[in-house]
C-alpha cells in the first residue's frame, strides 16, 4: 500500500494573551490534502541537525503565506514600516530550509510570504511596500471584509511562454487574487520568473535550472482551490511531484 507523502508546513509564531503560540492556516492543510499529500507542521528548527532530521522524513515543502513580512536585514534594509507584523523565528527555519530543500531536489511550492521567503533566501531583495513604488499598482487588496472579500478576483497576470505555469495551465493569462503589501524587488539570479501582473510587478518564478518542482506564487491559491480549476491544478502538479519523489527516494511504501 502506498504511504501518502508527507509535506512540511511552517507554522507561525503569534502571542494569544501572554502565551506564545503556533499557528496555522488551515486553508494551507487543506490544500495539502487537496494535492494528495498529509500535511505534517514545524515550527523553529535547532541546527543541521534538526534540520536534516525534518527533511529526511518529508516529500515536499509548502511555504504559506502569513501577515508577517520578512525580515528586511535578511536584504540588507531597515525596516520600513515598523507597525506591521514581523516573524523572526519563522525567517530563521524558512531561510535555512529552502536552499536545502532545492538542493535535495524536494518539491517545493511557495505562497505568498513564501514566495518572499524563497527570493530572499536565494539572494533577491524585495519591495516593502509596492504601493509606494512608482508605475506600480495597488496589490493589498481589501482591508476589512469576509474571506470571501479579501481573496476575490483582484487582476491578471500574463504566464510567461514556455514556462512551468504555462505549461500546467495550457493559457497565456490567468485572473487571481492580491493580498500583499510587498513583493520583488531584485530577483534571485537562481530563478526564473513565470508571471507577472499588469504593472510589470512578479507574480510567479521557478528556479532556473530544477532538480525538482519549485513553484512560487504571490497570489492566494489555496483559498477555497476546490472550488478553482486553476489552484487545483497546481495543487495537483505539486502532489504528483510529492508522489514521484517519494517514490524514487523512498519506495511507494515509504520503506526503503
Amino acid at each position: 500500500m502506498k504511504r501518502q507523502p508527507i509535506v512540511l508546513v511552517p507554522a507561525c509564531h503569534r502571542m494569544l494573551g501572554d502565551h506564545p503560540n503556533h499557528t496555522v492556516g488551515q486553508k494551507y492543510t487543506d490544500a495539502v490534502r487537496l494535492a494528495g499529500c498529509v500535511p505534517l507542521l514545524f515550527t523553529t528548527i535547532h541546527g543541521t541537525d534538526e534540520l536534516d532530521s525534518l527533511l529526511d522524513i518529508a516529500d515536499g515543502v509548502l511555504l504559506t503565506g502569513s501577515p508577517s513580512n520578512v525580515h528586511p536585514s535578511h536584504f540588507g534594509e531597515i525596516v520600513y514600516d515598523p507597525s506591521l507584523p514581523l516573524d523572526p523565528a519563522r525567517d530563521s527555519a524558512t531561510l535555512a530550509m529552502i536552499p536545502a530543500a532545492i538542493q535535495r531536489g524536494m518539491p517545493l511550492m511557495a505562497i505568498c510570504r513564501g514566495f518572499q521567503e524563497v527570493n530572499v533566501a536565494l539572494g533577491g531583495s524585495l519591495f516593502q511596500a509596492v504601493h509606494e513604488v512608482e508605475g506600480h499598482l495597488d496589490h493589498r487588496g481589501a482591508a476589512e471584509g469576509p474571506p470571501s472579500v479579501v481573496y476575490e478576483p483582484a487582476h491578471q497576470v500574463g504566464l510567461e511562454p514556455g514556462g512551468l505555469l504555462a505549461g500546467l495551465l495550457r493559457c497565456d493569462t490567468i485572473e487571481v487574487n492580491s493580498v500583499h503589501g510587498q513583493g520583488v524587488k531584485r530577483l534571485a539570479s537562481a530563478l526564473r520568473i513565470e508571471a507577472r501582473s499588469p504593472d510589470g510587478l512578479i507574480e510567479a518564478f521557478t528556479v532556473a535550472d530544477p532538480t525538482g518542482f519549485v513553484l512560487g506564487v504571490q497570489w492566494h491559491p489555496e483559498w477555497e482551490a476546490h472550488l478553482n480549476p486553476v489552484s487545483t491544478r497546481l495543487f495537483e502538479a505539486f502532489g504528483l511531484a510529492c508522489s514521484n519523489f517519494r517514490d524514487r527516494h523512498r519506495g511507494p511504501d515509504g520503506s526503503r
